[in-house]
């Protein structure tokens, strides 16, 4: 590589020769062709020369040797991207972190998730399920300010020995903010996991750090049936159809805080299904001993089509919790609820397979009530195993189910 082919960096410094002290290169006098730009890079110490006081602009350099004049370049400000692309890994082993470059390559992160799970359920419904889960997620930068996140899954269930090939893109949506308020818009989880959990079309709103302000408008998506259609009853697909069904269109709106150990959080749920529901929550959590969360919440519920009490409870307690990247760390968790039909849509528990309702009909019933124990830990880094148990029956006849749910979760 010919030591001239820098001087074309000198046109990306933006200033003129004239401000220069003479040229300190003896091989490159004044009536040289080549004189302005190396007398510009020298004075900006882009170049160095040679101890005997010489240019040697005709002799090869090495790789190494190049990458320090584009360094030079750019720590000066320079627009040298196609040279530092070219000299990337000599930079980096000079330890020079390419910004602009970085930011360009990382436009676009994969990352993903691969859960193994196992439930088996006894009771009034019967079954049991083994799955493999595998989603990988999109996370692209559009500009400074907004952001695209998509979501592709595949499961595999271990009882089905043809497999499913069918991969599914379900979340699409944009993150950014409109003045001070954030909003993200497309398909998307939309997660209150006392009440709903449910994936839709719609726009989230929220303002706010330590109190914040939110609203959601969405249309539901999927019917939510996960959790049923391995049970060995005809009408298990019809009590999530009947929770929530494709087209509902539900707005969430309330005021979340949190002020030191506590948080407290209102929120307001419109519901257009069949039970056009309106549902009113009330929680609280805080430390009460090192590592110590106890939490309630409150929920008023009330619709034209349901018959039967219309308020619930739920109090649970957890310790400590294991965290992906910290090896060793592990947690313990209780819950116990009582929850009349009207005051819930789809809960995390029942949407996510955790648990199952005590019923085959959801307008019977009422609700269920009953507890479930859990504990997690990570085995490795990125490696969580976790385990629940929950007994629920429903508040109104005799049906009742236990359900054993067993995972590990694989994150990279």
């Amino acid at each position: 590589m010919k030591k001239s082919l820098v001087l074309a960096m000198a046109m990306a410094l933006g200033v003129t020769a004239s401000a220069y002290a003479a040229n300190p290169f003896s091989d490159v006098p004044a009536g040289h062709w080549a004189y302005d730009a190396v007398n510009k890079l020298a004075a900006e110490g882009v170049v160095d020369g040679y101890p005997d006081g010489t240019y040697g602009g005709d002799k090869l350099m090495t790789r190494y040797e190049m990458a320090q004049i584009v360094a030079k370049a750019m720590a000066k400000g320079a627009n040298v991207d196609k040279l530092a692309a070219e000299f990337a890994d000599e930079l980096d082993s000079l330890g020079v972190r390419v910004a602009n470059l970085e930011k360009k390559s990382d436009n676009v992160k994969i990352t993903g998730q691969i859960r193994a799970s196992y439930r088996d359920v006894d009771g009034d419904r019967k079954g049991h399920e083994g799955r493999l889960r595998t989603r990988l997620f999109l996370n692209g930068q559009i500009n400074e300010d907004w952001t695209y996140t998509g979501r592709f899954e595949n499961s595999q269930y271990y009882t089905d020995a043809e497999g499913d090939d069918n991969i599914d893109l379900n979340w699409a949506y944009v993150t950014g903010r409109v003045g001070g308020v954030k909003m993200e818009a497309g398909r998307q989880d939309f997660v209150k996991g006392d009440v709903m959990d449910l994936r839709g079309d719609g726009v989230k709103l929220s303002y706010g750090d330590k109190v914040k302000v939110f609203g959601w408008a969405l249309k539901a998506a999927s019917d939510s049936s996960v959790s049923g259609d391995f049970l060995d009853d005809e009408d298990t697909e019809d009590v999530y159809e009947g929770l929530l069904e494709d087209g509902d269109r539900i707005y969430v709106a309330g005021v979340e805080s949190q002020i030191g150990v506590v948080g407290a959080d209102v929120r307001y749920y419109n519901a257009d299904n069949w039970r056009d529901q309106d549902i009113w929550e009330l929680a609280l959590d805080g430390e009460i001993a090192k590592d110590l969360v106890l939490r309630g919440s409150y929920f008023y519920g009330d619709s034209d089509t349901v018959d039967g009490d219309d308020s619930g409870y739920l109090v649970g307690l957890a310790y400590r919790g294991a965290k992906a990247s910290h090896p060793g760390s592990w947690g313990v968790y209780a819950n116990y609820s009582d929850r009349p039909l009207a005051t819930f849509l789809m809960p995390t528990f029942f949407s996510g397979g955790y648990g199952v309702l005590p019923y085959s009909d959801p307008r019977v019933g009422d609700g269920y009530e009953g507890y479930d124990v859990g504990a997690n830990v990570t085995l490795a880094k990125n490696i969580v195993a976790g385990v629940k148990y929950s007994d629920f029956e429903s508040r109104e006849g005799n049906a009742d189910n236990q359900t054993l749910w067993s995972e590990v979760i694989f994150t990279f």
